[in-house]
């Protein structure tokens, strides 16, 4: 039979259902019942504020890293990084709100350092236990119909990724092997014509097609003949080969849609990335307030000028927006042509040359974030000059506004920080920008944001 996309994701969910409990939820219950385990080992129970601890974390750990593709194994080194950004956060929110006193630190010390090791044991546990999960459940048999790029794909996952719980038996497909070049991945068992007999006699489960989405009357042939079996159908059309954002199927009153390129801050996602930017934000420009206060007064006094300088850029769906900054120059540059920082640059204050270093100048940006035109983690905004000229040299170059420019990004995290003076490290920058839409996660941020404390402090392409 026939499915829409909306019940192709209840067929998939329902049938690997035991499996993707255990990958969404194995980091989030193992760091939760350490922090359980450790306080009553310590403290002889727990109270409400362990109980309020353990939501926060859920919140910041759920789904787990195993759900997000294929079942990684991280070094230990990176499962460390990626605890420290969370940890981090955590004890900032303790510091912040007052509540750290109420902890015990004999549990907080124990809890912090176990959580890794538990972690990094179950990276390496949970791939080998998965298909004995699965075995459970039963593995489906599956064909692929068109050995096209998409369809070699599948083939690849199906045969390497056990938590797929698919047995890929082969391709079905008119063209010769000779033409087709397969690898030991999977076999030519037929062509089209043999498709349906195939089916019902190995009793064929699911179905995928992978022909191109021209071969129309060749696909309503084999459509009509398979509905005599009662095999699950599934379409991967040609369209996943290209380079895609957030891509997801829905269905509005029904009807299947496909997103190719989407924003990852839809719906809830959107309301937790404006919720942690909003208590960030706040949280910092308290802390900082005095800092500002001097950073203003000694700008005031060193040379003449307004103590903020007001730049447009692109914010959100390329709509413009208007950033503030700490003055560090004796111009500011707002036309139609304006010329990047660069290094010894004659129009930077000795006080602005500190500020740029260190990065200060960019603190009146979490007043933007307050506002809801920037956001602490995104795509640094580039001046509508430099948006204008890059947009027509660079491919996709618009698609990094499909989510607010932010202070810090995974460019600026990976050395791509100051001036870009060629094309080339423009592209550079872009592609780590896709990369963080493709990606995006709350984790992601909170890395992004311990990442970001450390090349500050390393001053590296800042002038």
């Amino acid at each position: 039979m026939l499915l829409g996309a909306a019940h192709q994701q209840e067929l998939i969910r329902s049938q690997l259902s035991l499996a993707k409990l255990v990958r969404s939820t194995i980091e989030p219950v193992l760091i939760i019942g350490s922090l359980l385990g450790t306080t009553l080992a310590f403290a002889g129970g727990f109270e409400g504020k362990e109980l309020i601890l353990s939501l926060l974390v859920f919140s910041l750990t759920f789904p787990g890293r195993l759900t997000q593709g294929r079942l990684a194994k991280p070094g230990l080194l990176e499962v460390w990084i990626n605890w420290l950004a969370i940890a981090s956060l955590l004890i900032f929110f303790g510091y912040a709100t007052r509540s750290l006193r109420y902890f015990d630190l004999r549990v907080m010390v124990v809890w912090l350092v176990t959580v890794p090791f538990l972690l990094h044991g179950a990276y390496r546990a949970v791939p080998l236990i998965m298909p004995r999960l699965l075995a459970v459940e039963g593995y489906r048999t599956a064909v692929i119909v068109g050995a096209s790029d998409i369809g070699r794909k599948l083939a690849h996952e199906f045969v390497h990724e056990a938590h797929l719980a698919v047995r890929f038996l082969g391709f079905f497909d008119d063209r010769s092997v000779q033409r087709l070049g397969l690898s030991a991945e999977g076999e030519l068992k037929g062509r089209l014509v043999d498709l349906p007999e195939f089916v019902k006699r190995e009793h064929v489960e699911a179905i995928f097609i992978a022909l191109p989405m021209a071969s129309q009357p060749r696909l309503q042939k084999v459509l009509d003949e398979l509905r005599d079996t009662t095999a699950s159908i599934y379409f991967a059309p040609d369209i996943f080969i290209y380079d895609l954002i957030q891509a997801r199927i829905d269905h509005i009153n029904g009807i299947p849609v496909v997103a190719v390129c989407e924003t990852p801050f839809y719906g809830f996602n959107g309301m937790v990335k404006r919720a942690s930017d909003l208590l960030l934000a706040s949280l910092i420009l308290l802390l900082i307030a005095p800092l500002l206060l001097l950073i203003a007064a000694c700008i005031k006094l060193s040379s003449p000028g307004p103590v903020l300088f007001r730049q447009r850029r692109y914010g959100l769906d390329g709509r413009e927006i208007v950033i503030y900054k700490f003055r560090s120059m004796r111009v500011t540059e707002d036309g139609a042509t304006v010329a990047q920082a660069t290094r010894n640059d004659s129009r930077v204050t000795r006080l602005g040359a500190f500020l740029r270093r260190n990065s200060l100048d960019e603190l009146p940006q979490f007043i933007n974030v307050i506002q809801g035109r920037m956001s602490i983690v995104g795509p640094r905004p580039h001046a509508v000059a430099h948006n204008e000229t890059y947009r027509k040299l660079i491919k996709g170059y618009m698609m990094r506004h499909k989510v607010k420019p932010g202070i810090t990004g995974w460019a600026q995290v990976n050395g791509l920080r100051g001036e870009t003076s060629t094309v080339e490290k423009m592209k550079a920058r872009i592609d780590y920008d896709l990369d963080y839409l493709r990606n995006w996660s709350l984790r992601f941020d909170l890395s992004i944001i311990l990442k970001t404390i450390v090349v500050v402090l390393q001053r590296k392409n800042a002038y």
